[in-house]
């Protein structure tokens, strides 16, 4: 099924897919730490879903909470990463079709928080972004 991006049913289908992949338990086992992800429209474009923020709750293999945080109602959490990026750079990542790596580098994602811990635990990185692609976006005509 796919689900209209970003939105609470997407995050929440990822929360299912992270929380039942046994390959992401493994490999995310040591993972310690949460996050907000800022997705801001693209220059020059209006969206009114946008900019929406999303948070994870990442803990030793699995996402013990998801939600979509409205700053303006609430004040932000003190998550250990904090990911900020426009959306059609966010959906590629999701979508693997740009290296979150790579993303870092050329500033299309911008992380805050501990990179040394992120960079040691790249593996983990990477199979969070595998299992963001088993959630099928939702084309924008059927959202």
């Amino acid at each position: 099924m796919a689900y209209p991006f970003p939105s609470e049913e997407w995050l929440v289908a990822l929360m299912d897919v992270l929380n039942s992949d046994s390959r992401y338990a493994e490999v995310a086992k040591n993972w310690e730490g949460d996050m907000v992800v800022v997705i801001e429209p693209n220059p020059k474009e209006e969206d009114p879903r946008l900019p929406i923020t999303l948070y994870l709750d990442l803990w030793h293999g699995k996402c013990r909470k998801v939600r979509v945080i409205d700053p303006a109602q609430e004040e932000m959490p003190g998550a250990a990463f904090v990911l900020r990026s426009r959306i059609k750079d966010i959906m590629r990542i999701f979508q693997g079709d740009l290296d979150p790596m790579q993303a870092m580098l050329t500033r299309r994602l911008q992380v805050k928080g501990n990179l040394g811990y992120m960079l040691r635990n790249v593996p983990t990185v990477l199979d969070f972004v595998r299992c963001c692609r088993e959630v099928e976006i939702a084309a924008e005509d059927e959202s």
